[in-house]
């Protein structure tokens, strides 16, 4: 198995947009504004676009699902069942304050912890990452080796935790139970900014290590 991951920083807020593929299978993790060139390029390798997976429900990383559906109207959206009502509300998923104003409806999916997602034949695990928002989760695929974690997770840093649903305590928490104890070259990509490693953020993320 061969899974192909590669990262695409989009809209006004540099969404980390993720395309993973395994053959002719694909995802699109957390589609964001000016997605639709990414769609088309899949489209004319032939590659068949199983899911939109998201890591939350905030309208920055949900703003591109109707750019995708236009393209590919049977595309299955993949939502944390917790943050499943942002998806309808653009109260609730803060686009009416960054002004991406967003609301594509119902998942067709509900995520929760302990879930697994296949692509192709690569598979991905859903790990509790809520702090960020109520429902946050984090994708993890051992055999890539790779995390892609949301607004969880950082570079040096972590998710703000001062929005609606948001908790540092539980944020915390979970980063630690369930990203820092996954082996430490796993390759970890935020939703927003460089990616990094399990063990760079363990020894060095100043977050952790004064909390």
């Amino acid at each position: 198995m061969s899974v192909e991951l590669s990262v695409y920083p989009l809209g006004p807020l540099q969404v980390n947009t993720c395309l993973l593929r395994d053959g002719a299978a694909c995802a699109i993790v957390d589609p964001t504004v000016g997605v639709a060139p990414l769609v088309r390029q899949v489209l004319q390798d032939g590659a068949q676009l199983q899911c939109l997976l998201l890591t939350h429900g905030h309208g920055d990383h949900i703003a591109g699902i109707e750019e995708v559906r236009a393209l590919v109207p049977e595309v299955p959206v993949f939502c944390p069942a917790a943050d499943a009502h942002m998806l309808s509300d653009p109260q609730a998923n803060l686009s009416v304050l960054v002004g991406i104003l967003t609301q594509p409806g119902e998942p067709d999916r509900l995520l929760n912890p302990g879930d697994t997602v296949s692509v192709g034949q690569s598979l991905w695990q859903v790990l509790d990452t809520s702090g960020h928002t109520a429902g946050g989760v984090s994708y993890y695929c051992a055999q890539a080796e790779v995390a892609i974690v949301g607004d969880s997770l950082f570079a040096g840093g972590i998710g703000r935790y001062d929005l609606p649903g948001g908790s540092f305590r539980r944020l915390r928490d979970n980063v630690r139970a369930h990203l820092f104890t996954l082996p430490g070259p796993t390759r970890v990509i935020p939703g927003h900014g460089p990616e990094t490693t399990i063990q760079v953020e363990r020894t060095t993320n100043q977050f952790f290590l004064l909390s």
